[in-house]
């Protein structure tokens, strides 16, 4: 008996909305994380890309627990000598909350191709409407 190993042409892709309000970041970019790379699958293979695509709605009403919106920040360089820049999370979330979403979700998988290719699938919205009715997504709740 041989251990079954799922190839890339059988694996059939699903569409989950994910409604972030009132729900922390943490566990929005988690359940997301899963979704993407796959592992909630029975079939899961960490070297083939099985995972399914992920709608999150509502970003802006993503929640942080504790002070973190006041003491977190977000750093970028900007590729010049000594400009590195700082964001408070309080400001990201109000400008650009669907990059925090983002953020979040991309630090929750792999750094490869695999990993690349499962943030591509990712689709954030601010507001509850989002263009994917055509795909027929399911709502998933966690």
């Amino acid at each position: 008996m041989s251990t079954y190993m799922p190839k890339a042409g059988e694996i059939d892709r699903k569409w989950y909305v994910l409604d972030a309000a009132g729900r922390t970041l943490g566990s929005v970019a988690a359940e997301a994380a899963v979704l993407l790379r796959g592992k909630h699958k029975p079939e899961f293979a960490p070297h083939v890309d099985c995972g399914d695509h992920v709608i999150i709605v509502n970003a802006e009403k993503v929640v942080l627990t504790g002070n973190k919106l006041n003491q977190k920040m977000y750093y970028h360089h900007t590729g010049y000598i000594g400009n590195m820049k700082k964001v408070k999370y309080s400001t990201l979330m109000r400008t650009k909350p669907v990059f925090a979403v983002e953020k979040a979700v991309k630090g929750m998988i792999p750094d490869t191709t695999i990993g690349r290719a499962a943030f591509g699938r990712l689709h954030v919205y601010c507001g509850p409407e989002h263009k994917h009715a055509a795909q027929k997504p399911e709502v998933r709740e966690f």
